[in-house]
């Protein structure tokens, strides 16, 4: 989105943070109403485009959220007179819609949850879930998500045109699942929003190492969905592991664009109060006896967030934490990361030896991280012919630039 030429930035800045809270909650009461995913999503970008023209000039109205559904309301009912085989549906929507209660009126209503939900559905890919979540509830444009994925953008508008049609093939209704279901599509969505962070923290490809606008939006979301589960602790774990790791991300790279290391980075330029703010999240989370992934995964994090320097990092308790995330959750990812904090409790031999479990792991067979953290610990252990072979290895093995630089830099260091 973008505001009107001439306006301040910081002015079009906020009209874009309103219109992307409130497109999500515009989407969902439309579908709630209509069941029509494609046509309200068009209907409701047509009326932000709307917004973003006459809302600087003429001025926010007073219900935003309520000005946003009469006019995406309106682009719908136009587009379904247009259709003469929907005719006859459209006096029957007509007559539900009068008889139904105006929920966009009553506070505290927000059907984002439920949308994330629907984004989520259990038949489609991990791809076409996080692509329509980021479209459909994060307001990005089709273009905006097909250059997070590198993707030409008509091949990200069919992958999200094809979400739709399986999600109304399937049967996709705006409601939320039952229990059982519900907390199983709960783990998809919190997933789904794990996996856009991720991307957006550490970008898979490309010139610069993160995504900071990806990272964001994911935050906000699990936000939205912590505000509605605030009881839930492995929602509260996730928005916590985010807030803390994005805090650090000032202190990742040089002026240059070149990666830091944890180890090495300048800890006055973490941002402390999302620190505090992640650390309080973690405590809450683990109040509770039951143990999650994410809650695990946080409190690492806070671990790390909260030792005034790397030498001062709790190693040991780091390590205890991976032990109980490896058994709760097998993952080589989780192995290879406790056999970074192994080698710091019992040195680089003993991550070595880890690390040689997941050799036959066909999920990491070639994976620069594997690579990357053997030629550190053999660096660790005077291996240096070794490490620098590793090094160029996993140079090679990652598509992302800013990963290659450090890579080749750090076996450049071993040859001088």
């Amino acid at each position: 989105m973008s505001g009107t030429p001439g306006r301040p930035a910081a002015a079009r800045t906020g009209f874009e943070d309103l219109l992307r809270e409130l497109a999500p909650q515009v989407l969902g009461t439309l579908v709630r109403r209509h069941g029509q995913f494609e046509g309200c999503e068009d209907a409701v970008q047509e009326a932000v485009l709307a917004a973003t023209v006459q809302w600087p000039e003429e001025g926010v109205p007073d219900s935003p959220r309520g000005w946003l559904v009469t006019v995406a309301s309106r682009r719908l009912i136009d587009q379904m007179r247009s259709d003469h085989a929907r005719r006859e549906r459209e006096a029957a929507l007509a007559a539900e819609q009068a008889a139904e209660p105006a929920r966009e009126d009553v506070p505290g209503t927000d059907d984002t949850l439920i949308l994330l939900f629907l984004c989520c559905h259990p038949t489609l890919t991990a791809a076409s879930q996080t692509a329509l979540t980021l479209r459909a509830v994060g307001g990005l444009t089709t273009a905006e998500i097909a250059r997070a994925f590198l993707v030409p953008e008509a091949t990200m508008a069919a992958r999200i045109s094809r979400a739709k049609q399986r999600i109304r093939a399937a049967g996709g209704t705006f409601t939320l699942p039952e229990d059982a279901e519900r907390e199983e599509r709960l783990r998809v969505v919190l997933h789904v929003l794990y996996l856009i962070f991720n991307e957006g923290y550490t970008a898979s490809s490309g010139d610069e190492l993160s995504r900071p606008d990806l990272a964001r939006e994911a935050i906000r979301l699990v936000r939205m969905v912590h505000a509605q589960l605030p009881d839930d602790g492995e929602v509260g774990g996730l928005l916590a592991l985010m807030l803390l790791t994005h805090a650090r991300r000032d202190a990742r790279t040089t002026a240059s664009g070149d990666l830091v290391p944890l180890d090495e980075q300048d800890r006055s330029r973490w941002d402390r109060a999302m620190i505090d703010e992640g650390t309080a999240l973690v405590k809450a989370a683990l109040a509770d006896t039951t143990l999650g992934p994410y809650r695990l995964q946080a409190a690492i994090a806070a671990t790390h967030a909260n030792a005034a320097t790397a030498e001062e990092t709790n190693w040991t308790q780091v390590h205890a934490l991976y032990l109980v995330l490896e058994r709760i959750a097998p993952n080589p990812m989780v192995t290879l990361n406790r056999a970074i904090a192994l080698a710091e409790v019992e040195g680089p031999e003993a991550g070595l030896g880890l690390l040689a479990t997941l050799d036959g792991d066909e999920r990491m067979a070639g994976h620069h991280r594997l690579l990357s953290v053997r030629a550190h610990l053999l660096e660790k252990t005077g291996d240096a012919p070794g490490a620098y072979e590793h090094y160029r290895r996993a140079a090679k093995a990652t598509a992302s630039l800013a990963e290659q630089r450090y890579l080749e830099a750090r076996a450049s260091r071993l040859k001088r």
